[in-house]
């Protein structure tokens, strides 16, 4: 039998690490043993995220990044809505432009493979301004020549934002008081799902290093923290 080979160990950059998804990435990565090190992007400094030994943070502007460190991975949890941002341009600069923006530089920089907190319903073709934007982010990122892209397409996220110090979302907080006694009758498609299951489900994927450009369904990511 042929002897196994090892996982290389991995160095990784993450955007996003202040929101849901990205905080349960973080957390994820640094107790990963294949990551090495791990490059944190932010907009500004973040005195809740502990010191770590993996961990290097970043303070940068996103729609004028400098050369970023050679990493392998890449990780992209960045997200508003139109309300928070407060016009539609102002949307579409954080989830499109400046995804593309890390994920290029990135590219530049040596990284192989990426990964994207994107949508449901995400669909360049889309009437809906919200699903078309992230359908262009997903077309414009599969673009930039990356050996594997994952994107992962999670239904209205479940967590505590404001624990974060994060503005609440309207639809998440009506999922997460009403739906809470029958999620488990809502279609795994639709139902809405917690942050740390889009987190496993997708460092999972990326770390299974398949080439291509993959698509992880809500439905396919529910319970991911458990298995």
């Amino acid at each position: 039998m042929p002897a196994r080979i090892a996982p290389l160990p991995r160095t990784v950059l993450l955007a996003g690490a202040t929101g849901l998804v990205g905080r349960a990435l973080l957390q994820r990565l640094l107790e990963h043993p294949q990551t090495q090190h791990v490059h944190v992007l932010l907009r500004r400094a973040a005195p809740a995220i502990a010191a770590h030994p993996k961990l290097e943070l970043h303070v940068v502007d996103f729609a004028h990044l400098r050369r970023l460190p050679r990493v392998d991975d890449v990780y992209i949890a960045l997200g508003t809505t139109i309300k928070v941002a407060g016009s539609q341009e102002a949307f579409r600069q954080v989830d499109h432009d400046h995804v593309i923006a890390i994920a290029r530089a990135a590219r530049e920089a040596g990284a192989k493979r990426l990964a994207v907190v994107s949508a449901l319903g995400a669909d360049r073709g889309s009437r809906v301004f919200y699903n078309r934007v992230k359908g262009e982010m997903e077309a414009d990122a599969a673009a930039l020549g990356y050996e594997e892209v994952c994107f992962a397409q999670p239904s209205l996220l479940l967590g505590d934002r404001a624990a974060l110090g994060q503005p609440t979302r309207p639809g998440e907080v009506w999922a997460s008081r009403l739906l809470g006694p029958v999620l488990p009758l809502v279609p795994r498609g639709i139902r809405p799902i917690a942050a740390e299951d889009v987190a496993a489900a997708l460092l999972a994927a990326t770390l299974a290093g398949k080439p291509g450009v993959h698509r992880l369904a809500s439905a396919r990511m529910q319970g991911a923290q458990r298995r």
